[in-house]
C-alpha cells in the first residue's frame, strides 16, 4: 500500500532538489528519500516523524525562492494533508 500525499510530497521534492544545488539539494533528495520510503513502508510514520519532515520543509522552503520554493512548500502541504489523517494527538 502507498500513501499517495507522501508520495507525491516525495516527488515535489525531486523536483524542486534537480533545480537547486549545493547542501540545499542534498537536503531535498534525502527527504524526498524519506518520504518515498515512509509512503511504501508497511506501517505508516507517526504524528511526531512528520512533524520533523514538516519542520524541516519549512525552513527549505524559508531559505529558497521562486518556483523551487514555492515546490517545497505544496510538498509540505501534501505531509500536513497526510497527517490530518494520522490517528493520536
Amino acid at each position: 500500500m502507498t500513501r499517495a500525499e507522501l508520495e507525491r510530497a516525495s516527488n515535489l521534492l525531486k523536483e524542486a532538489a534537480e533545480a537547486t544545488d549545493g547542501d540545499v539539494q542534498e537536503r531535498l533528495y534525502e527527504q524526498s528519500d524519506q518520504l518515498a520510503k515512509l509512503a511504501t513502508r508497511e506501517q505508516g510514520p507517526d504524528h511526531g516523524r512528520l512533524a520533523r519532515h514538516m519542520t524541516v520543509l519549512h525552513d527549505l522552503a524559508e531559505a529558497l525562492d521562486g518556483d523551487v520554493a514555492e515546490t517545497v512548500r505544496e510538498a509540505r502541504s501534501e505531509v500536513l494533508e497526510y497527517r490530518k489523517g494520522v490517528p493520536g494527538v
